[in-house]
């Protein structure tokens, strides 16, 4: 049930992490708070389609 899901970041639309989430369990997309190499600082980055 397990997916892998990538995070993209807001500003530069760069994917640049990924983590594994349980679609059945969490239905809403996910948004954490990285750092972005691109940008050099820290941003929201949002669930992207893999």
């Amino acid at each position: 049930m397990r997916e892998i899901i990538l995070f993209q970041c807001t500003e530069c639309k760069n994917k640049n992490y990924s983590t594994m989430k349980n679609k059945k369990n969490t239905t809403e997309k996910l948004q954490r708070k990285k750092y972005c190499r691109a940008c050099q600082k820290h941003t929201p980055h949002k669930e992207a389609k893999a």
